[in-house]
């Protein structure tokens, strides 16, 4: 499974307004619920603020990836956001947010879990990847650009033909 798989250009928001990392969360989990009717905007919210309670999801560079499992889920589900002001996440680096790949997973998929972090990390620590996203001013232009990066990045043999 791969990234550009399970984040549909719907998902890719642009210009979302910040304020805080709850608010942020609380944004994420209200619209996903409104698209993915098994899930419970307050569930998903309560599974993300529990998991950066344990950490942040902050890893520098004005990159979070906010994750949580969720039983309601029945495959991986992406999203990202742009924020239109970065806000604080209590990244590792002490820097504001304003990019936020935020993951949902099933309960049991551990290594698919794994492994999607792994690709948003290695995604999102692309300085250039990084300055294109800021530089999107429009929804569609931020997904052809993540789109691009996360294809860049995949491992070779795993595109399709």
């Amino acid at each position: 499974m791969t990234l550009d798989a399970i984040l549909p250009p719907e998902r890719t928001l642009f210009d979302v307004p910040g304020g805080s990392k709850k608010r942020v969360l609380e944004f994420f989990s209200t619209f996903i619920a409104q698209n993915t009717p098994s899930l419970d905007s307050q569930e998903v919210f309560s599974r993300l603020i529990g998991r950066e309670r344990l950490g942040s999801t902050g890893i520098g560079n004005g990159v979070a990836i906010p994750h949580a499992r969720n039983p309601h889920c029945k495959a991986p589900i992406a999203g990202f956001l742009k924020l239109t002001e970065p806000v604080d996440f209590d990244a590792i680096d002490g820097e504001p947010v304003d990019l936020v790949f935020v993951l949902l997973v099933p309960e049991e998929a551990d290594e698919a879990h794994l492994a999607l972090l792994g690709q948003v990390a290695g995604v999102m620590n692309d300085v250039e990847t990084r300055s294109q996203l800021r530089q999107s001013s429009s929804q569609r232009e931020l997904h052809e650009r993540l789109t691009e990066a996360i294809r860049r990045q995949a491992p070779a043999g795993s595109q399709g033909s």
